[in-house]
């Protein structure tokens, strides 16, 4: 009698594991460390799995049209979890910090309220992930202290960038000082 008790016990503990564990894999559960599943051993990129789920949004922009009203782009930005505390306290992303730019097309048209662009086409993302202490040496995607990345909107595996000086750094020269990120954007890092 006491050993089906403890068979029993010991498959209900089995049962209760598995379905935890199939929950945690179907949840998209966080991450073990803010670049798993965004960086391989080699430096390569790729657009992290359920991150509007699992990161914390650190702004948007909207980019003006070249002429007329509204805008051209939205850009919408999300933030590793503990990277926006961390910019808090130091003034810094940390190193494995993740930021992930979503740059959508818009639709202009007036509303009650005047007249508005909202993001309609996703067009691709912006990967970026801090890296203070250049970890893929000769890599042409890291330097300056991040890894650089554009994906197009149907390839979130494999970016488009193969250089980030010439295909990423010269958006962000203007923000160098802030470690090329356009930190005054985003009123989350403010106190």
């Amino acid at each position: 009698m006491k050993l089906l008790r403890i068979v029993g016990f010991a498959v209900a503990v089995s049962l209760v594991a598995s379905t935890v564990a199939a929950l945690t894999q179907v949840s998209g559960a966080v991450p073990t460390g803010p670049t798993a599943n965004v960086v391989d051993t080699a430096g390569h990129l790729r657009v992290p799995a359920d991150y509007r789920n699992l990161y914390q949004a650190l702004g948007s922009w909207a980019i003006a049209a070249d002429s007329g009203q509204g805008s051209k782009e939205i850009h919408t930005v999300y933030a590793s979890p503990g990277a926006i505390d961390a910019h808090r306290s130091t003034g810094h992303f940390p190193d494995g910090a993740v930021l992930v730019k979503e740059v959508f097309a818009t639709s202009t048209n007036e509303m009650t309220t005047g007249t508005v662009s909202h993001a309609d086409k996703l067009k691709g993302w912006f990967v970026m992930v801090r890296d203070s202490k250049g970890t893929h040496p000769g890599n042409p995607l890291w330097g300056d202290g991040w890894g650089w990345s554009w994906f197009d909107a149907d390839k979130p595996l494999k970016t488009t960038s193969t250089d980030y000086h010439s295909d990423c750094q010269g958006c962000h020269v203007p923000a160098q000082s802030t470690d090329w990120i356009y930190v005054n954007g985003y009123p989350v890092l403010r106190h």
